[in-house]
């Protein structure tokens, strides 16, 4: 007899569950043939407001979506590139509140309010930004699809050993880096070259900087 229970106990959990899992496409059904589209769950999809290249943009997006498919996909920033959409690759980086990121690692809702930076708010083909001129001079572009991360990153680089904060390879954490070529390796490691530019590119910041390197 408890074994029969059980089994009248199971079949009822499994009929329950399956009759659960088909509401959503019901609803759906349902709501297709009154002819009204289905609206998204608003608390999935929160209104963000971030400051993208100077400009205040409100998005109503997925709570999923990261920073770089909000610049891409629904800003339509698609100099910002994906790569590995791991971290590992660089090619997604810009800068939010004078910091480089990694685009593709960070929900676009955790930056309510913040001051993002692409390449596009960088310079534009009439009036390039001091980077992306020497990165030109240089030849430290190539095929272009690591550039913008790149150059966003450099640009952050500077600013940094500006700041005084030291990297894995500052001899004395309490004293200013030097720009030297080994920091700026150091510093840009987190930028992969598929075509090997490496030089080139340290030779560009070196000139923004006003120094060889």
């Amino acid at each position: 007899m408890r074994s029969l229970d059980h089994e009248i106990r199971r079949r009822e959990l499994l009929i329950a569950g399956a009759a659960v899992l088909g509401l959503p496409s019901q609803a759906q059904a349902q709501m297709a043939a009154a002819g009204k589209p289905m609206m998204p769950n608003q608390l999935n999809m929160p209104d963000v407001s971030i400051v993208v290249n100077g400009e205040m943009r409100k998005l109503r997006i997925d709570v999923r979506t990261t920073l770089l498919d909000a610049l891409r996909e629904h800003l339509h920033l698609t100099g910002t590139k994906k790569g590995c959409d791991h971290g590992q690759c660089g090619a997604c980086t810009v800068i939010v509140e004078g910091r480089r990121i990694n685009s593709c690692l960070t929900l676009a809702v955790m930056h309510e309010g913040d001051r993002v930076t692409t390449i596009e708010g960088l310079g534009t083909p009439d009036k390039l930004h001091p980077m992306q001129a020497a990165f030109v001079k240089h030849d430290g572009y190539q095929c272009g699809y690591c550039t913008p991360g790149q150059i966003c990153s450099a640009v952050a680089v500077l600013d940094e050993i500006e700041a005084g904060i030291p990297s894995h390879v500052s001899a004395d954490l309490m004293s200013r880096p030097e720009l030297t070529g080994l920091e700026l390796r150091e510093r840009m490691s987190g930028n992969i070259c598929r075509c090997a530019a490496y030089s080139n590119i340290i030779d560009a910041i070196g000139e923004v900087a006003g120094r060889k390197v």
